[in-house]
């Protein structure tokens, strides 16, 4: 009896966070497009296909709604830069990096402008998460790089700014993608363009530092 109790609660929490998550996805569509203040919840109960009562039984308000979006948001880009470590080789590890990069701005333009507009507007919501959990990620990562240059595997950088400097590179297809388009008539949705992108930065933030 209690193993059946046990499942039933598996299943349950399952569909709750099946459900978030579609909540969630509804809304990152949006507020990318409405930001927080012009956003509306009908709207968001529109896009999700559900009563806004729904919505409300998940999330309590507007705003709660909104950081989560925005956490999702974050843990998705950080996923790959957690995976680094000093047991890899250095260009493996930073190619792959990069790769995955643009492969999230390729794949969730609109995510990555929504987390640009609330780090433009000075971050009144993510303000913790940055100064907490990001900052400590990027810190050990910035060990991992000040490691592989001890090691004499790649040469002097500061680790912190090359981090800084993928992040630009990656999100700059997303956050710019209007500016993109109209100066080269291409995005990321274009395979040669986007090799053509990848294969840059590669060479200039990863081949370029290889020893």
């Amino acid at each position: 009896m209690r193993e059946y109790a046990l499942r039933e609660e598996t299943e349950v929490s399952a569909k709750v966070l099946k459900k978030k998550e579609h909540i969630i996805n509804a809304a990152l569509i949006v507020f990318s497009q409405k930001g927080l203040n012009g956003a509306r919840m009908e709207e968001i109960a529109e896009e999700a296909h559900i009563s806004k009562s729904n919505i409300f039984y998940y999330f309590k308000s507007k705003e709660v709604l909104y950081v989560a979006v925005l956490e999702r948001v974050l843990s998705n880009w950080l996923s790959p830069l957690d995976r680094m470590n000093i047991n890899q080789d250095p260009r493996n590890a930073l190619k792959t990096y990069i790769e995955e990069k643009y492969k999230i701005s390729k794949k969730s333009p609109a995510a990555s402008r929504l987390y640009a507009l609330e780090i433009m507007q000075g971050a009144p919501h993510l303000m913790p998460i940055l100064k907490g959990p990001l900052k400590s990620l990027v810190k050990e990562k910035v060990a991992v790089i000040d490691g592989w240059i001890a090691e004499n595997k790649i040469k002097p950088v500061s680790a912190i700014h090359l981090i800084f400097h993928i992040w630009a590179v990656t999100q700059h297809y997303s956050d710019f993608f209007t500016q993109t388009e109209a100066v080269s008539n291409h995005s990321l949705r274009n395979k040669k363009f986007a090799n053509d992108a990848l294969n840059t930065s590669i060479q200039l933030l990863v081949d370029s530092l290889v020893i």
